[in-house]
C-alpha cells in the first residue's frame, strides 16, 4: 500500500516557500503522492473550510513538478463543473507531459453552492455536468498528436450511489474523503455491487482520511479513519489495506486556519505516521 499527503494548498500562512517546504518534506520522507484541493473562488461557504488565499491546483502543480523528482502530483479534487472540459483536458495533459508522467487527477462535482452561483454553473446539474466533461476529457486525449496525455489516472470522489456508478464508468479509482470506517466498509460493499450489476470491473480504492494524532483514545461513532492515538491510525490503515486501499491520501489539516502558518506540526505527525508504518511492516 501506499502513501500521499493532502497538502493546504490555501489559508492565511500558504505561500510559495510554505508550498516548497511541504513538496521537499513530502518527497523527502518518502511518500508517493502530492496532492491539492481545488476552489476558483472563494466565497463565504468555501472560506468555512478553505481560507484565501487560495492556490489554484494545476498552477500550483505545475510549479511543484519543477521542484520535484519522484513524487506524483494530483488533485483532491477538482471540480469538473468549474472549467471548460477541453481547458480542463488541455491543462491535465499538458501537466501530465511536463511532470514526465506523474499526474493522478482526483475529480468531484463540488458542493459550494455560491461559488457555482458566482461562476455561473448550474449547481442542480452538477453530477450530470461532471459525466459529461469526464466522457468530453476521455475523447480529447484520444488525439496523442495534438493532447499527448498518455494514460491519465482518474480518481472519482463522493460517497453517493451516482458517484460510485462514475467511478465504475468512468474512473481508474473511487477516491472517498475523511469519512468513518463502518460507512466506507458499507460503501466498498456497494461499489463492487454496482461494478457487478453494470458489468464492469471494480475499481481502485484509493481513500484520503484526516490525520490527527491524539495522546488518549478517540472513542464514539463518530470516530473518523485517522483520527485517534498512533496504534489507532495504524489499526485504521490495516483495515483500509484488508479493504483493498491501494493507495491512502493522509490529509494532516484540522479545520484551524492557523495551522497553515505552522506547518511544521503536520511535518512531523507525518513522519511519525510514516516512521511507524514502515517499522510494522518492514
Amino acid at each position: 500500500m501506499k502513501f500521499g499527503v493532502n497538502v493546504p494548498n490555501f489559508g492565511p500562512g500558504t505561500r510559495p516557500g510554505v508550498l516548497r517546504g511541504w513538496a521537499e518534506t513530502v518527497e523527502g520522507l518518502g511518500f508517493d503522492l502530492l496532492m491539492v484541493s481545488d476552489h476558483v473562488v472563494v466565497t463565504p461557504d468555501v472560506a468555512e473550510q478553505y481560507p484565501a488565499p487560495f492556490y489554484e491546483p494545476f498552477t500550483t502543480l505545475s510549479w511543484l513538478a519543477g521542484i520535484t523528482t519522484r513524487i506524483r502530483l494530483g488533485t483532491t479534487v477538482l471540480i469538473l463543473p468549474y472549467r471548460h472540459p477541453l481547458l480542463t483536458a488541455r491543462m491535465a495533459a499538458n501537466l501530465q507531459q511536463l511532470s514526465g508522467g506523474r499526474l493522478v487527477l482526483g475529480v468531484g462535482v463540488g458542493w459550494a453552492r455560491q461559488e457555482f452561483e458566482a461562476l455561473g454553473v448550474p449547481y442542480g446539474r452538477r453530477g450530470a455536468l461532471t459525466d459529461e466533461h469526464l466522457r468530453a476529457m476521455r475523447l480529447a486525449w484520444q488525439d496523442e498528436e495534438d493532447y499527448r496525455a498518455g494514460h491519465i489516472p482518474i480518481w472519482v470522489g463522493g460517497g453517493s450511489d451516482a458517484a460510485l456508478r462514475r467511478a465504475v464508468l468512468l474512473g481508474d479509482a473511487w477516491h472517498p474523503l475523511r469519512f468513518t470506517l463502518p460507512w466506507v466498509d458499507e460503501r466498498v460493499g456497494r461499489l463492487a455491487a454496482i461494478a457487478e450489476d453494470l458489468g464492469r470491473p471494480v475499481p481502485a480504492f484509493a481513500p484520503r482520511i484526516l490525520l490527527r494524532l491524539t495522546g488518549t483514545p478517540v472513542t464514539g461513532e463518530g470516530r473518523r479513519a485517522g483520527e485517534g492515538t498512533l496504534d489507532q491510525v495504524m489499526d485504521d490503515l490495516e483495515r483500509l489495506r484488508l479493504l483493498g486501499a491501494e493507495t491512502v491520501l493522509l490529509d494532516p489539516f484540522s479545520g484551524d486556519p492557523d495551522e497553515t502558518n505552522h506547518p511544521e506540526a503536520a511535518w512531523h505527525t507525518l513522519e511519525t505516521v510514516a516512521a511507524a508504518y514502515t517499522k510494522e511492516h518492514s
